[in-house]
């Protein structure tokens, strides 16, 4: 497609083997890079196939997240676009945004840990915007269709000479659904990091949930509830609106046990603002859910998952203005997809340095589009 390296950090691991098949079959001739040779060699060999023609065929890197020289050497020019999957991303995902802020390089990631998410745009954005680096997180399921569906909601009110100023953004999984064991080991960052709210046009510190719940009526009958949580729509939301004041997103994957998860969430926030319990209880569950690696549900497994996803636009006073639901594939199939296809953008298309959003990245109409070739697509 073009002379830019797109290169996959941890390809070998659940999330980066559909990641990097996904990127195999849209011609992008990705770098494969992982721990162990004869791991990315292997995995190259049985996706080489699957290439469009033979200069799209996968190229093979050693690297390892915790040897910061091997990742820099993964990036040869500024042109280059680096994806990671590496995680869990509060230990492991400083490395790689690194690398790409001195190389001035494109990044995109597929974590959804709160804490890694802020970081990225308060900490490393700033410095990105010095060295024309461009840096999307979390562009997978978490949380491009919540972007996605939430900037649809805003310029729908704003058309209708409406301007919302609170969103509520909430995420479902529709069909039985399984995690993968990077997801459990990420789960912790999670469940005992502090988490966030936006709140009259402002970033608010929320520790847990408190217990909370809201419910989401999302037709044909379904009534879910989710629990609160921090995304990268608190943050990434504003930069393309900035008349949105409020901003919530809630998390409904639990199903009817989302009330005992979230005061299961407000007793583990709890443990974790203890001084100097938090780190060691985030460590020892990190340790404990991360024993396995790689492994996460099978083809036919996800294809009985779907995603549902829908933001509620309110007026200053509370008053509904509209409601946007997306639906679309099963969220490991959704997040391949995603970083295939925003790699491909980073790598044709101009991106202003600094962090960003999928919205203001990428544009709200293209990512439209680019959402619907993949079956995510507006049905509300």
């Amino acid at each position: 497609m073009t002379s830019v390296r797109i290169i996959l950090l941890g390809a070998t691991g659940y999330t980066g083997r559909l990641t990097a098949e996904a990127m195999v079959r849209a011609g992008l001739a990705p770098v494969l890079a992982g721990r162990r040779h004869d791991a990315v060699a292997r995995l190259a060999d049985r996706l080489a196939p699957l290439a469009p023609q033979p200069s799209s065929e996968p190229g093979i890197a050693v690297a390892d997240a915790g040897d910061p020289g091997s990742v820099r050497r993964l990036i040869e020019s500024a042109d280059d676009v680096l994806v990671s999957t590496v995680g869990p991303f509060v230990e492991w995902g400083d490395t790689a945004v690194e690398a790409a802020v001195d190389a001035g390089a494109a990044y995109l990631d597929s974590t959804g840990e709160p804490p890694f998410i802020r970081r990225v745009f308060e900490d490393f954005g700033p410095r990105a915007a010095a060295t024309g680096a461009r840096l999307i997180t979390a562009f997978g399921y978490d949380y491009v269709p919540g972007n996605l569906a939430g900037a649809l909601a805003l310029r729908r009110c704003r058309r209708a000479g409406r301007p919302a100023t609170r969103l509520d953004i909430g995420y479902f999984i529709e069909g039985s659904f399984g995690i993968s064991s990077g997801t459990r080991a990420s789960a912790a960052g999670v469940l005992l990091a502090p988490s966030y709210a936006r709140r009259g046009g402002a970033l608010v510190e929320r520790r847990a949930s408190g217990g909370r719940t809201r419910a989401f009526d999302l037709g044909r009958g379904r009534s879910w509830k989710g629990l609160p949580v921090a995304g990268s729509e608190h943050l990434a939301l504003p930069l393309s609106d900035p008349d949105v004041a409020d901003i919530e997103v809630w998390l409904g994957w639990a199903g009817k046990w989302t009330p005992a998860a979230a005061y299961a969430g407000t007793a583990l926030g709890a443990v974790a603002a203890v001084p100097g319990a938090g780190d060691r209880a985030m460590r020892a569950l990190r340790q404990r859910l991360g024993r396995t690696t790689g492994e996460g549900p099978d083809a036919a497994s996800r294809a009985s998952a779907r995603t549902v996803v829908q933001a509620e636009a309110f007026d200053a006073v509370g008053r509904p203005l509209t409601t946007v639901r997306l639906e679309g594939p099963s969220p490991y199939d959704l997040t391949a997809e995603l970083l295939a296809w925003g790699a491909a953008m980073a790598a044709t298309h101009a991106i202003a340095p600094g962090a960003h959003g999928p919205v203001d990245a990428f544009g709200l109409d293209a990512l439209e589009r680019g959402c619907a070739d993949m079956g995510l697509v507006a049905v509300a």
